[in-house]
């Protein structure tokens, strides 16, 4: 089957290179080339990926489609460079090279089945991808025991995994439904739920519902903008039943959310703006919730600080979603009993409309995409210190003023090296900043989207200037 179009222009779309996923411009290194088959077929596993690729004719910062004179048919050591790579691969892996036409452009695309029983090696080692790096995973034991892991529970689900704690109660679970308006029949409910594994066992779903999860979920809330400033509470919602959890965090956010009142131009009432947009905060909570990668326990992280609110959860964007269906709100159930029992319960529905509330508020950038986790970003409207804009193209946007204050330390010591230098180059900043080149390119974006920082001239001999707004 052929690489696809979309899934090309998927790949590009990505603000960040992911570890199932590389680009490279007209490099050829035979083994090279080997390593990252068994670097990418490693990190598919552990991504949850079918497939790793290795698009040639790719800008590594900029991810502009430039194309490749790549070779994938040529010989090496009077070999053919397909057999060279199989006989040096272990196990026996089906990869594909492709040559095809993007847009004008000749792409080399090379497709890596993600492994299955063992990991993948190339000349006796075993490779894996850290972040955007390929490394061999001697160095690391722990990426190694995680893709055994993997490996191991290559189909695990929330559902057919035992729990490790089988003296469960369900009383709030029982009562929940019964402030709905539905009734469990005690002898059925467990079965019908899906709260058991085919041997009868409660499952880690069973374990999520019952009357203590075992599961922590706290908010913390710091004084300042960062999480090295003083931690002013912690709020906690967690070890019961994670609907009970669900209720407390959603009931946090409307305490916090205070009215404002709005005494521009005013000329009859008094309008009140709230601190953030509820609805928002209501989608991303309950989609943390529900598409939260809970085979590990571990609960999304909500944090509010002096001037947004971070919420993350755990697991990353699934490979076979592309980046436009996420953002028009196509979604791919992590736990599929978990999401039915929320609608069921309508605390969520199938129409898709999560994700585009958040961004017709705060638009795309309200996602960061990392990568084992998914964070939504939002921030607080304080009438008094933002230049606020009704009439905006994208509601929400913040002025200057307001973005200068919400920069990372990150982005702060970029836009230093530019002050000191403002011919300096992106591999430059890299080094002194200690970020991939990747990383700085989007950073870059970010203060040139904040209207901090623009740049003069073409990308090979111009400058950078810092705005004086």
């Amino acid at each position: 089957m052929s690489v696809s179009e979309n899934l090309i222009s998927d790949l590009l779309k990505r603000s960040f290179e992911d570890t199932w996923f590389e680009f490279k411009a007209n490099w050829f290194d035979p083994d090279g080339i080997g390593e990252y088959i068994s670097a990418l077929s490693n990190a598919a596993v552990i991504a949850g990926a079918d497939f790793g690729y290795l698009i040639w004719g790719v800008d590594d910062v900029t991810h502009e489609a430039t194309g490749t004179d790549m070779d994938f048919t040529r010989n090496v050591r009077n070999e053919p460079l397909e057999h060279y790579l199989t006989r040096n691969l272990y196990p026996a892996l089906n990869f594909r090279f492709e040559s095809v036409d993007y847009r004008g452009k000749r792409l080399v695309v090379l497709t890596v089945p993600a492994a299955r029983s063992l990991p993948t090696s190339y000349k006796n080692i075993r490779y894996t991808r850290i972040g955007a790096s390929k490394e061999s995973l001697l160095r690391y034991p722990e990426r190694e025991a995680e893709l055994w892991n993997a490996l191991n529970h290559v189909n695990d689900t929330i559902e057919n995994t035992e729990s490790a704690y089988q003296d469960l109660t369900f009383g709030s679970l029982v009562n929940y439904y019964s402030t709905k308006g539905i009734t469990l029949d005690p002898g059925t409910f467990r079965e019908n739920l899906g709260l058991l594994t085919r041997n009868g066992r409660y499952n880690i779903l069973a374990q999520l519902l019952s009357d203590n999860s075992r599961v922590c979920v706290r908010i913390a809330v710091f004084a300042g903008k960062e999480k090295s400033d003083p931690l002013f509470a912690v709020k906690e919602c967690g070890f019961m039943s994670l609907l009970l959890s669900l209720d407390k965090v959603l009931d946090y956010g409307d305490t916090f959310n205070i009215p404002q009142a709005d005494e521009r131009n005013r000329k009859a009432e008094r309008k009140e703006v709230m601190l953030f947009d509820s609805a928002s905060y209501r989608e991303a909570i309950i989609n943390a919730f529900v598409h939260n990668d809970w085979m590990g326990q571990n609960a999304p992280m909500i944090t509010f600080f002096s001037d947004r609110i971070e919420i993350i959860s755990n697991g990353a964007l699934s490979p076979k979603l592309t980046m436009d269906d996420f953002y028009r709100g196509k979604s791919k159930p992590v736990n599929k009993a978990l999401s039915d029992i929320f609608l069921q319960l309508h605390l969520s529905e199938r129409s898709g409309r999560g994700v585009p509330t958040i961004v017709k508020r705060y638009g795309k950038r309200a996602f960061s995409f990392l990568e084992n986790y998914i964070m939504v970003t939002i921030p607080f409207n304080f009438l008094h210190a933002v230049d606020y804009r009704p009439g905006a193209d994208q509601v929400g946007e913040e002025s200057p003023e307001y973005c200068r204050r919400r920069i990372t330390p990150n982005q702060n010591e970029i836009m230093r090296q530019i002050r000191s230098n403002p011919g300096i180059t992106i591999g430059e900043i890299a080094s002194a900043v200690g970020l991939s080149p990747t990383a700085v390119f989007n950073n870059l974006n970010r203060l040139q989207e904040f209207g901090l920082l623009e740049r003069v001239g073409s990308r090979k001999t111009g400058y950078w200037r810092l705005s004086k707004a």
